[in-house]
């Protein structure tokens, strides 16, 4: 397996899209070093954004999170969650009653700024459900998994209303050798359990990096005075992620190269055989995108 240098395929492209959780950072933290490659993007005047399947906080608290831990380029602007795709369904969609969800009250960030009454299921009283009118499932802590997933089948037994997934991750890595179920496993639980098909936003799925793609019509490049003098095609636009049934088949199904990096999900020892089982090729491998 030929692995290629990150900065030397970074340096072909005008726009880097990022995964998080195995790109920038790990259950320990951020990757050592991680300061070094964007630095050398943006003096490189590469425009990058973070795309993640992470609901559980808003883009604020996401990036606070990174500028506690030093890295201060992440700002709230840079950050696409699926969470947000989540909130305009809801804009759209659901416009009165409540809506209930499964997740921290940080993650409720993105119902409540669409306006509508939000309600914890473990605050969820079966006998009074008239006015609930849509439930997102947001994040896998918040809420007892016995008591509390009994009750959100309960409910959509009772209720015929659209059920949104808005963390399509079914596992994640919590130390080198052990992996915790996500909400997306949840999600695909409970779905078989009622019968029902819910809607899914988050990688793979081409409505994240249509809502990123869209976000760069209205970048001005650096050094660039006008959003038309740095036209972005998706040739220009490199997604780097670490799983390839996520990162990697989100990128390639929308026309992106991509990079797979192996410091996270996918192991150096097991990519060629991922590869191989899953028929999902990156365009390059690269061991991290650390850049000394």
């Amino acid at each position: 397996m030929q692995l290629d240098d990150f900065r030397e395929v970074a340096a072909n492209y005008k726009v880097i899209f990022f995964d998080a959780f195995g790109v920038l950072k790990n259950y320990e933290g951020l990757l050592p070093g991680i300061e070094s490659t964007f630095n050398w993007l943006q003096e490189n005047g590469k425009e990058f954004y973070v795309l993640t399947n992470d609901a559980s906080r808003g883009p604020k608290e996401l990036a606070e999170s990174y500028h506690r831990q030093g890295l201060y380029a992440i700002t709230p602007e840079r950050i696409i969650s699926s969470g947000m795709l989540a909130r305009e369904y809801l804009d759209l969609k659901v416009n009165h009653g409540r809506v209930a969800y499964l997740g921290t009250e940080s993650s409720a960030h993105y119902i409540e700024t669409a306006g509508l009454k939000t309600l914890p299921i473990s605050q969820l009283d079966l006998s009074d459900i008239a006015d609930i009118n849509a439930l997102v499932l947001l994040d896998d802590e918040g809420f007892d998994w016995n008591t509390d997933l009994n009750k959100t089948v309960n409910l959509l037994r009772k209720r015929n209303i659209p059920v949104i997934v808005a963390n399509t991750d079914e596992t994640y890595p919590v130390s080198k050798t052990r992996i915790a179920i996500a909400i997306g496993a949840v999600a695909e639980m409970i779905e078989m359990i009622v019968g029902k098909q819910f809607i899914r936003f988050g990688k793979p799925d081409a409505q994240l990096f249509m809502f990123a793609y869209e976000r760069l019509e209205n970048v001005v490049p650096r050094g660039l005075e006008t959003p038309e003098d740095g036209h972005v095609s998706k040739r220009d636009v490199l997604m780097v992620g670490d799983t390839l049934r996520t990162d990697i088949l989100g990128g390639n199904k929308f026309g992106l190269d991509t990079v797979l990096v192996l410091s996270g999900n996918t192991q150096a020892q097991d990519v060629e055989v991922q590869i191989r089982s899953t028929g999902i090729i990156p365009t390059y491998i690269c061991e991290s995108v650390l850049i000394s």
